[in-house]
């Protein structure tokens, strides 16, 4: 039976956390108002709860579910196995950070008034963005 492993996060926003996981490869993620408990690589029930899980079927074939718990300081705690972090590499939450980040920074740009010129990608990940916005009169 794998260890369950807490990982602290700054995530805080649903929307952009279920996007984050999409692009990493798990579109499959549930969402939920109450935490449920989180399974293990035989479908037992685990300790765990979390508010948004992605289930093992959609993360490899011996894995645990992936969860994410939502704390009273409104972030959310990752729940995962040490197997899992072994599977996916010690860079997966960073690699969920990231694309976080990316979702985050794009909605309050647009809240702003920016619109996204054009998007290039390094490939170390880095994200430019050109930005335009409307003028506003004076």
């Amino acid at each position: 039976m794998s260890h369950f492993t807490q990982l602290r996060t700054k995530i805080t926003e649903l929307e952009h956390l279920v996007a984050a996981l999409a692009d990493v490869g798990y579109a499959t993620v549930e969402t939920h108002d109450e935490a449920r408990p989180l399974r293990g690589y035989q479908g037992d029930r685990r300790r765990q709860r979390a508010h948004v899980i992605v289930r093992r079927q959609h993360v490899g074939a011996a894995s645990n579910d992936l969860g994410f718990e939502r704390q009273e300081d409104g972030t959310f705690r990752a729940w995962i196995s040490e197997y899992d972090v072994r599977e996916l590499g010690a860079g997966w939450l960073g690699r969920v950070e990231a694309r976080y980040a990316y979702h985050a920074t794009r909605a309050t740009l647009a809240r702003q008034g920016f619109s996204v010129a054009r998007e290039e990608t390094d490939r170390d990940g880095t994200v430019r963005l050109v930005l335009t916005r409307q003028a506003t009169g004076f």
